[in-house]
């Protein structure tokens, strides 16, 4: 099973960029789809962005489609969520997934899980 830990999570102003990123050990990472979600207060987490194990399909929320980009590097065995133009309703915390399988729709069942991090957009 895939471990992750997520880092990068900070405060930002609106307009502003942030990057983050997501290690995992375990030797499935370069066959295993990895996704972003994120929960804001009071709110069930929801999907952010998704990225096959090859790198070569992406998928988005519409929220967050056209400014942020999800990307992998399976020789550090990391995963990347670049965030530009924050809004102060992406502030959440962050989580990094790793998924059980992907159709030309997107990737689900999440199997494991990051600790996640914070992101805090100020208007």
């Amino acid at each position: 099973q895939v471990q992750l830990a997520e880092s990068g999570g900070g405060l930002v102003q609106a307009g502003g960029s942030l990057r983050l990123s997501c290690a995992a050990s375990g030797r499935t990472f370069s066959t295993t789809a990895m996704a972003w979600f994120r929960q804001a207060p009071g709110k069930e987490r929801e999907f952010v962005a998704a990225v096959r194990y090859s790198g070569g399909s992406t998928y988005y929320a519409d929220s967050v489609k056209g400014r942020f980009t999800i990307s992998r590097d399976n020789a550090k065995n990391e995963v990347y969520l670049q965030m530009n133009s924050l809004k102060p309703e992406d502030t959440a915390v962050y989580y990094c997934a790793a998924m059980g399988y992907c159709t030309v729709y997107g990737c689900y069942d999440p199997k494991s899980w990051g600790q996640g991090t914070q992101v805090t957009v100020s208007s």
